[in-house]
């Protein structure tokens, strides 16, 4: 089973939760997962360019509770 982390970056704004995805995905094994939760809206459109710019599979962006729950695999 792949390795998953998390990571509950609601309560920071841009581009904070950015960041800490970048930092955290450089410390994983390719093709483990990182779940990112985030609650600044800008979140819907950093994460996926990021992900694009840098390789990784965003495999789901949904609003969740009272933020955005961000699903993604290390390229």
């Amino acid at each position: 089973m792949s390795e998953i982390l998390e990571i509950d970056a609601r309560g920071l704004r841009c581009p904070l939760p950015v960041l800490r995805a970048q930092k955290a995905l450089r410390g994983l094994a390719p093709g483990a997962m990182l779940r990112l939760r985030a609650d600044d809206p800008m979140a819907q459109i950093d994460l996926p360019h990021f992900c694009t710019e840098a390789g990784h599979a965003l495999l789901l962006a949904r609003a969740e509770g009272d933020g955005f729950l961000f699903e993604i695999r290390r390229g």
